[in-house]
């Protein structure tokens, strides 16, 4: 992906024009282009900076819907859980779970909840549920509480790395000759006789004011669809409500294991709990705090952490404290607002919705079904710019870097796919880009440079937050890793020493919030 590149060709007249870069607008942007559209995107900050970098990291069905009974929408999630896994084996995988049970009474309860999800799975490319012993749980798991334990429910789901699927998805999207920018926001839209014919936008970078004409514009915008609609018509009702899910990240250690999840299946506040192995660590959430507005970086508060520490800690052999979390990170859900009582309690569903000018919107829903979501929307776009129709392809579609031949799990270049290849030759013909950016870090120098000449990454905060998970797995080594990153990404971008520290200042600020409090 070049950003030069793509800003050259903004001048073309495009079918589709897509604002918003996190997971349902690059998905839009891949459906669109595969189609045969002429396809752009803009995205305001970097892709997928807000909410899409910043889920429990699950492709699922949804377990917590399923006790809801809403069967359609844990069928879809679990149908677009089986495509996902299909065109995308380096960035998602199958994880197994583990519900361990305390009371003999549990276990028929949530073995016929979890075997009716293998039954609305299909034709899934994941093994059943089953029930294990005490002592196979234990082995599974070594860090689970022993006192008590009567059995677990064994069952598959997948687990995916949310950021680096919204990088493989702009990356497909250009393949398919789509041209993808961030960093270019979109100040206001343009108009031929009352319909919305693209967007007035502006690069970031530079301050450069143009224009992107498009026979049909998606706001795609996330959190944030609301602020756009508003720009288009002052008077639309807000469609969203919002509420922010926290997670913290400790030792892997903590489970024992880098293999097996898992599930803590009821919560004082009527949700779930994961604890699911990632990149070596271990990822505990998430919470459902109700909040009002849109944040593109939330914080998450005291109380949250000790409410997963307090939940998580009666499964565990080893009790976990505040000095355990390496890292915690937020993200806000966008809820389509059905007035129901609780945030907990609304549908993640996704909503499309198409103003009087045109403006095309969606929102809802939830990474796994991110395909299904740009299939609809543009489906709806090309029907209301009365554009020439053409299925969508991207059931069976390998995104960029499938292969069949990878790397082991816990390999830190699995996710690039065929990729891989690249980085292993930039390490070898410059030997100083194969160390380590921290001891504490799986990363090397490569991957910046990496990111600098192949994934668009602009920041230092695109490169540790989201081109790699350094700030979401051990925050301090993050912020320890920020000049040396500045210095790489400046040799690259022909940026100077005033940016450089810049930079390292800005990344400080932000590496703050992963910090436990």
């Amino acid at each position: 992906m070049n950003r030069d590149a793509a800003l050259a060709r903004f001048d073309e007249p495009f079918d589709v024009l897509v604002v918003g870069g996190g997971a349902t607008g690059l998905g839009a942007a891949v459906d669109s282009a595969a189609r045969g559209y002429a396809t752009a995107l803009i995205e305001a900050t970097d892709f997928a900076k807000a909410t899409s970098s910043r889920s429990t990291k699950l492709v699922h069905g949804g377990v917590r819907y399923l006790q809801n009974g809403e069967i359609h929408l844990v069928r879809e999630a679990l149908h677009e859980r089986t495509r996902l896994l299909d065109n995308a084996p380096h960035v998602a995988h199958d994880l197994p779970f583990i519900l361990p049970t305390y009371r003999w009474l549990d276990v028929p309860y949530y073995f016929a909840g979890l075997k009716l999800y293998d039954v609305l799975a299909g034709g899934s490319n994941l093994p059943g549920s089953r029930v294990i012993s005490a002592r196979e749980t234990l082995r599974l798991v070594p860090g689970l509480r022993g006192r008590d334990l009567r059995s677990a429910v064994l069952y598959h789901d997948g687990q995916f790395d949310d950021a680096r699927l919204a990088i493989t998805l702009a990356r497909t999207a250009v393949d398919r000759h789509a041209a993808l920018a961030n960093y270019v926001r979109a100040d206001g839209f343009l108009y031929d006789r009352h319909r919305i014919c693209g967007v007035l936008a502006s690069d970031c970078e530079s301050g450069r004011r143009f224009e992107i004409r498009a026979r049909a514009v998606i706001n795609a915008t996330g959190i944030f669809v609301d602020e756009l609609r508003a720009i288009d018509d002052p008077q639309s009702a807000k469609l969203l409500t919002h509420s922010r899910g926290t997670h913290i990240v400790v030792p892997r250690e903590a489970l024992g294991t880098s293999t097996h999840a898992v599930l803590v299946p009821k919560t004082s506040d009527g949700r779930v709990i994961f604890a699911t192995p990632w990149h070596d660590s271990i990822v505990i959430g998430t919470t459902d705090i109700k909040t009002e507005g849109a944040e593109l970086d939330p914080r998450p508060t005291a109380a949250e952490v000790a409410y997963i520490l307090q939940t998580i800690n009666p499964y565990l052999a080893k009790a976990l404290g505040e000095g355990d979390v390496r890292a915690v990170f937020a993200g806000l859900r966008p809820l389509v607002n059905r007035k129901a009582a609780t945030t907990a309690g609304l549908s993640r569903e996704h909503l499309i919705d198409i103003g009087p000018s045109g403006l095309v919107t969606i929102t809802g829903g939830k990474w796994t079904t991110y395909r299904k979501m740009a299939e609809d929307v543009i489906d709806a776009a090309v029907k209301e710019a009365g554009l020439s129709f053409t299925p969508s392809v991207t059931a069976r579609f390998p995104l960029h870097g499938a292969a069949s031949d990878l790397p082991p799990l816990g390999d830190p270049l699995r996710v690039y796919g065929t990729d891989g290849v690249v980085l292993r030759a930039l390490a070898a013909e410059r030997p100083e880009l194969a160390t380590q950016l921290d001891a504490r870090l799986p990363y090397t120098a490569a991957q910046v440079t990496y990111a600098a000449r192949f994934e668009m990454a602009r920041t230092v905060d695109d490169v540790l937050a989201r081109r790699t998970r350094a700030l979401f797995l051990n925050a301090e080594a993050a912020r320890a890793s920020a000049p040396q990153v500045a210095q790489l990404l400046a040799a690259e971008l022909g940026r100077d020493d005033s940016w450089q520290g810049d930079q390292v200042r800005s990344f400080a600020a932000t590496a703050t919030l992963a910090t436990p409090a």
